[in-house]
């Protein structure tokens, strides 16, 4: 068992709550971290990139200089791909790559959950009682942030309701902001600390906040297999 301490807004421990790590995978897979923040990252990606052949870089076709005679090696165009700024000898010729992987759905969730007993072990997560703020101030979690001894990148994660403190924190320099039900490997390794409150962080253990987006899920219309057919019979 993990035995994580609950501060207050003045960072002082008023509880603490005890963490099963089976329930978090036992112990840091770092394996399949790595191959679920790979995956993340590439998904990420544009696949916009470009190169140019010698045909599509500006500049002359003349010959530098005559074939023989000046005792240099013979050349042509100042475009050709073995010269210095010229263009590439294969260039890309797709207008949009794809890089996208899919991650099997049992291996990304471990991941996610993975990551949080990581930074569980390192003392990295810091849980408030509550971040209930009465206006969105940025002082004020500027200074919440200062009372745990936060002193680099930070991910906070709470419920999408607690708009106050989703204002407050995102405009501090080097903290980001997350839902609770989106926490996931790739925001968790890209910041050294991780600032939830109680309720969210025991919603995403006993996995009540991904409740909505399940039922949504399951109360999705199956697509009408022959639905083409029938209409074609109906117009016969």
């Amino acid at each position: 068992m993990i035995e994580l301490p609950i501060y207050d807004s003045n960072g002082k421990k008023v509880d603490s709550l005890q963490i099963d790590a089976q329930t978090l995978g036992g112990e840091v897979r770092y394996a399949l971290l790595k191959q679920a923040y790979v995956i993340t990252h590439g998904n990420q990606r544009q696949g916009s990139a470009r190169t140019k052949s010698r045909g599509d870089v500006h500049g002359s076709t003349r010959k530098l200089y005559k074939q023989k005679g000046t005792g240099n090696a013979r050349a042509g165009a100042s475009r050709t791909p073995i010269r210095k700024g010229g263009g590439v000898t294969f260039k890309k010729t797709r207008t949009r790559e794809d890089f996208r992987t899919e991650l099997p759905k049992k291996m990304r969730r471990l991941a996610n959950r993975n990551a949080l007993l990581a930074k569980l072990i390192d003392n990295e997560v810091k849980c408030f009682a509550a971040l209930d703020f009465k206006a969105p101030k940025t002082a004020e979690f500027a200074k919440l942030m200062a009372s745990v001894g936060i002193d680099r990148t930070c991910l906070v994660a709470t419920d999408g309701a607690n708009k106050n403190a989703i204002l407050s924190a995102r405009n501090v320099e080097g903290v980001d902001v997350c839902r609770i039900d989106q926490l996931n490997v790739f925001a968790l390794l890209n910041h050294r600390y991780l600032v939830v409150d109680k309720a969210a962080l025991v919603s995403f253990l006993n996995e009540t906040c991904f409740a909505s987006d399940d039922a949504a899920e399951a109360a999705a219309p199956a697509p009408k297999s022959g639905s083409k057919s029938k209409s074609k019979k109906e117009v016969a």
